[in-house]
Order: structure tokens, then sequence, then C-alpha cells
């Protein structure tokens, strides 16, 4: 795609200078699923790929194409930035989810399950099991399974029975002794393991330690057909149809209208696992007048049903990777490093003297998270420490974060938490560690009406000498020890009076009745953020105009937002350098002639999960970064709170522009590098080749 340079009819806001947010969101989905078939992965590590392929589509049916759907049955007609309708979107969702689940099949089946099978991992259909394996499953179906199941009749006075979300299901169909044909619903039980062990040491250590050399499973659903004349005794078995559903799963709260929060969220979780259908998987052999049958109680479209060749549920391949002990068949494993600074303190509140002597940054998950754990757990127990205030989103399950907040109320610290119950997905887990929060005596809010607060902030208030010191956690990443394995985040330590004084008006806006409107150094969203970073981009774009060198690189997760979009582009035509590391979504077009010529859009999946967000600028050589959790998506900048920090010590500032900016640019392992049609393509290989992942692990274990 090209436009002329001064074309009069071309105006910033034409349609085609953008992607449709939905599809882009789909060609990410499309970069995971290459990691699957990339045969320089570890095996299980590809396995796993393509479990986050199937785990990322479910959430994309369950949360953006309901949202879609709705949008249809509204009728709303209303045209998004890259000039597509609501009805016009999801024909072309469908168009591209068909093409991408087609792809993920033909890789389970015609490159992972050999590759698996080479490797002493056997994964069967019960038709091809000897008669000592079958022995031994229908064994383990008599004894296990069958008290489990509940079939569930369809006739005048059994209605079609409820299906709850992301279940696996059999359409079966019977027939009595008098020759009537009925039809029955079984629910595959999720409480048991999909892949069924054939053998005791499949997927585990035996008893002496050692680990067997071949693991034999079978899917749970080929069992319970190959059964099922015991569940229907006295009837003939005529077929057995999987089929797998997703749901509607976005929770919409009326937050004006709720008295109580935390009773709104628990009634809207309840509800999520009755909403609509949205999607329906089945095999090509289910006869028309079952898929009929499915289509009319379900009440969908002939559109929401998706044929599947192999496999319905791709997530269950999570049980492949996380059961088996198979460590060279995955990344070798790495052990995060604890910065110098933190690594050999004599007591815990040695860690807030440290941070006197100058601001320390940490970077996940080559940097430990224990560092952020150990600078709470001393909060709890230093009796110098007064207060502890702190913003959670996602902590996971087991939080030691939230376990040393309970212990510092325990204690006798004033803790404030502010718990993110609309967290999507995590929502029950939240309200959970909410109730046992309050229960301790922590003060426990619930964030703003109408906003989502996605900031990461913790602020510990400490009594030194006649007065008070301010110590802050500020991060990109949420405070979870196990994602931050995995995530590529970072995080700030710092004791600034400014910053200090930000985040005490920044917990009272979110506590109290603060309308604070000012912040010294920190960004905040929805009141400064969006207007200072378009102001920062401006600046640059001045510089470029007055015949200087400018640059941006902005590290994000997701790109969206039309008019920073706008402000990028007239950017790129003022002569601005940019440079986009975006994960996820991006709805700009790069390589525009005359609009976005000056932009390079590159997309990294491997190993970790890019998360952080970082925006750099170049500023005439007097170089500015600024961290935070916000992408530029309109939710970010304008229905979230979002904290944005800047980073001021000469040091971080050299790593994050020369190690990790630098290093993820010129990636040529993990990189793709976006096409003005939306469309990535790889780098041509290099010798030597460079991993970001790799490389930024590398310099971590040459430091030690």
């Amino acid at each position: 795609m090209t436009l002329p340079p001064n074309d009069p009819t071309t105006t910033l806001n034409d349609p085609s200078l953008y992607i449709n947010r939905e599809l882009s969101l789909l060609e990410f989905q499309r970069r995971v699923l290459q990691e699957a078939q990339d045969e320089s992965n570890p095996l299980l590590e590809r396995v796993k790929f393509l479990a986050i392929f199937g785990s990322n589509m479910d959430e994309f049916f369950m949360v953006r194409v309901s949202g879609i759907r709705k949008q249809i049955e509204a009728q709303i007609t209303e045209i998004s930035a890259d000039g597509m309708t609501p009805r016009e979107e999801f024909a072309a969702i469908r168009k591209l989810a068909t093409d991408l689940y087609l792809q993920a099949q033909q890789t389970w089946q015609k490159k992972l399950l050999p590759r698996l099978e080479k490797s002493g991992i056997h994964v069967l259909d019960y038709a091809k099991l000897n008669e000592s394996q079958k022995n031994r499953v229908d064994t383990y179906f008599r004894e296990v399974i069958h008290p489990v199941l509940t079939p569930l009749a369809l006739d005048p006075g059994h209605p079609f029975p409820h299906i709850s979300n992301l279940s696996l299901n059999l359409a079966i169909v019977i027939r009595d002794k008098k020759g009537n044909e009925k039809f029955a619903r079984l629910k595959v039980p999720d409480t048991l393991p999909r892949l069924v062990p054939i053998k005791r040491s499949s997927g585990g250590v035996r008893r002496d330690g050692t680990i067997a050399p071949h693991h034999y499973f079978v899917w749970l659903e080929q069992v319970i057909i190959a059964n099922l004349a015991l569940l229907f005794p006295g009837m003939e078995v005529i077929s057995a149809h999987p089929f797998r559903i997703i749901r509607d799963a976005d929770i919409e709260i009326q937050e004006l209208e709720a008295d109580d929060l935390l009773e709104s969220m628990q009634a809207s979780i309840r509800r999520r696992k009755f909403g609509s259908v949205v999607h329906v998987a089945i095999y090509e052999t289910m006869p028309r007048e079952i898929r009929d049958l499915l289509i009319d109680n379900l009440e969908i479209y002939p559109t929401d049903v998706y044929v599947q060749a192999h496999l319905l549920g791709l997530a269950s391949l999570w049980q492949v990777y996380n059961n088996l002990e198979l460590h060279d068949l995955k990344f070798p494993p790495y052990k995060p490093a604890i910065p110098a600074l933190l690594k050999h303190l004599s007591s815990p509140a040695e860690i807030f003297e440290t941070i006197q002597q100058g601001n320390i940054l940490l970077h996940h998950p080559y940097d430990s998270f224990t560092p952020v754990i150990d600078f709470l757990t001393a909060a709890a127990r230093d009796p110098n420490v007064l207060a502890i205030k702190q913003t959670l989103y996602r902590v996971g399950q087991n939080s030691p974060v939230v376990n040393a907040l309970l212990e510092a109320s325990e204690r006798g610290k004033q803790v404030a938490v502010l718990v993110e119950l609309k967290a999507r997905f995590d929502e029950e887990s939240n309200i959970g560690w909410a109730k046992k929060l309050e229960q301790s005596g922590v003060h426990v809010v619930y964030g703003l009406i109408g906003l989502k607060t996605h900031s990461k902030i913790a602020m510990v208030v400490r009594k030194e000498g006649e007065g008070i010191r301010r110590y802050l956690h500020l991060a990109t990443g949420n405070y979870n020890p196990s994602t931050a394995k995995v995530y590529e985040d970072l995080g700030l330590f710092t004791c600034d009076p400014a910053m200090g004084a930000d985040a005490t008006d920044l917990f009272n806006y979110l506590t109290g009745y603060s309308t604070q409107k000012t912040y010294q150094k920190l960004l905040v969203a929805p009141v400064n953020l969006r207007q200072k970073i378009e102001a920062l981009i401006r600046r640059e774009i001045e510089h470029a105009q007055a015949g200087r060198k400018a640059h941006l690189i902005f590290k994000a997760n997701s790109i969206v937002d039309p008019q920073v979009i706008q402000l990028l582009y007239v950017a790129s035509q003022s002569g601005v350098k940019i440079d986009l590391l975006v994960r996820g979504m991006c709805c700009l077009r790069p390589g525009i002639k005359g609009v976005s010529e000056n932009i390079r859009v590159t997309s990294i999946v491997g190993r970790y999960l890019e998360h952080s967000r970082v925006y750099y600028f170049y500023n005439d050589g007097e170089e500015e970064i600024y961290l935070g959790s916000a992408d530029l998506m309109p939710r970010n900048l304008d229905h979230r709170v979002e904290v944005v920090f800047p980073l001021e010590k000469a040091e971080h500032i050299r790593y994050i522009r020369a190690e990790l900016l630098e290093t993820a640019l010129n990636d040529n392992a993990r990189s793709r590098h976006m096409l003005a049609t939306g469309d990535y393509f790889r780098p041509q290989a290099a010798d030597p080749s460079l991993d970001v992942h790799q490389s930024l692990m590398l310099m971590r274990q040459t430091k030690k």
C-alpha cells in the first residue's frame, strides 16, 4: 500500500491509514503460533506455545468477539478508525480465525505429534491402544471416571441443559429397545486430566527418582466414548460427537448503581458462567442434524460454529508441558540475578539505607523479583515503618506480597491497599485476597467509579529522625512472583521526595475524594498522562523541524489510540525517526510514503513475554525515558488509573537505551517487522544471530 506524499485527498483521518485492532490482535496470535512451528525452539516449548495460542484464542472470543456480537445485536453501525462496521469486523475475524485454527491443528497433528512420538511422548487415540493399554484405561474409567459423569437427557421432560464456559462435551445419540432415537449431553469432567496417563510412570517421576523413557497418554473424551455403554444400560449407543463452547465472559458492572462493588463483582462472576455462547468447536464428523440441534438450543448463528480437524481445546496441551519433567526438551533453566547493591544486606532494614544511596532499577525476569518481596517484608517488620500503601492488580495464588501486607497489619502498621476487582479473569482471586486483607484490618478500597486501576505502585512511609521518608516501588508489571519469571518488566526503587509527594497525592486520589490535577514528576492517567506524552512527541517534532536530530523509541504491548497514531504520523512527516517495539496490537501502518516512512514497527515473541512499557525521547541529546503501566490505547490513557514515571539516573537511562532498546531493535532471532499491509516478516537469519532474551540473560550471568 502506497500513498502519494502530497495527495490532497489523503488526510490523517483516512481509514486506510489504520489497521483494525481485532485483526491486529489475531496477527499477534499468528506470531505466537509461529513459535510453536519454529523448530529452533525445544519441543515441549513448542507445545507450550501452541497451548498459549489456544488460551489466547479462547480469551479473544470470550472478550473481543463477544463485544462485537453485542454491537451487532444492538444494531450499532458505528465505523471504527479503520473504516469497518461491526458486521464487517465479525466477517473478517471469522475468516482469519478459521485460517489460524487450521494452521494450529496442522501444527499439532503433522509437526508436534510425530516429534513427541520420537521423543518417547506418546499421545495416542483410544482406537490405537493395544489390549493391555485398553484394559488399563477401561479400569481407570470404571474406578475413577464413571462415578464423576452425569449424562443429561434431552426430551420434553428434560430441557436442553446449561453448558458451562470452556467446557468439552459429548453429544450422544442413543436408541431404546423400541427403536426410538434419543439425544443426551455429557460434560467431559474438567476435574480430571484431559490426557489420561496409561502407565503410572507416564508424566511423572518414578519411585526411585528416575524418569521413564516413554510416556503414554490417551484423551479422556475418547476413553469415555469407548465406555458409554456402561452409562446407558439397556440402550444402544449410536454415536457420540465432542463439542466445545466458549461464552461471553466480559463482565459489565453498573458501578453507579452498585452500593457494594465487591458484591456486584461476585454477582457478575456468577453471571459470566451463563453468558451467551459466541463460539462452538466441533469435528467434521458431527452430523448436520446434531449441529443444527446445537445451533437451535444454544441460540447461536451458523457462523459461530468452527469445524476443527484434530483437537478441540488446544489449551489442554498445557498438561503436556507442565506434567513432564523432561528438562532436555525445554528451555535451559535460568536463575534470575539479584543486583549487587541488594545481594548481601546484613539486615532487612538495610534495604532502606541502600535505596537512600540512589535509585535501583530491576529488570525482570533477568533480575529476581525477590528484592520486591524483601522490600515489603522489611517494611512489615521494621519498627520505624508507619504505613504501607499499595495497588494490586494481579497477584496470583499464595501471594508472598499479600502475606507481607497481612503481616504488616498484624504488627500494627497502617496498611491501605487498592485491590482492582475488575482485573479480567483474576476477579475471583482478587475478591478472595480483598476479603482476607479486610479481615486482617487492612484498609481495602476497590478503585474509582468508571476507572480500572492498572497502576503498579507501592509506598512505604518510614519515620527517620524527626521526620518521615517515603520509599517507592514503581513498576511496569504486576506484583506476581510467578509471572515475574516469564514476563519481561521493569521496576524502580526510589525515595525521591517529589515522587514520594506525587505518590501520596495519587493514593489520596484513589482512596479519598482528592481531585489532584498536577503532579511533579509522575504521569498519571486519566489526569495528565495523555497530555504529557503528546507534548513530549510535539517537542521531538519541534527538534526535527529545527533541523536537529530527533528520535522516538516506544516499547509497548499495544499502540491503538488514533490520536497518538496521528501525532506519530505528523512526527514522521516532520523527519522524526520512530522505532516502535510493539509486542501485540499495532493499528499504525509503517512505511507509507509521505506519511509514515520514518516509522519502523518491530514485534518480539519468544521465551519471555515482552510486557514493559518504555517511552524514550532523544530530546536533542538530553535523553528522557519514562517507564510505566500504560499502553497507548484509549482505555489506558482515558479510562484507567495508570502511572508512568521518569528515569533520572544516567546509568539507568544508558542501560535502557543501549542494552534493552538497542538489543531489541537489533534482534534477528525473535523479532518480526511490520509491513504497511499489517503483515509481519522475520529478518533473514544472520551469523551471529542476536536473541534479545538470550543476550540479556547472558549479560546477567557474566556479571555474577
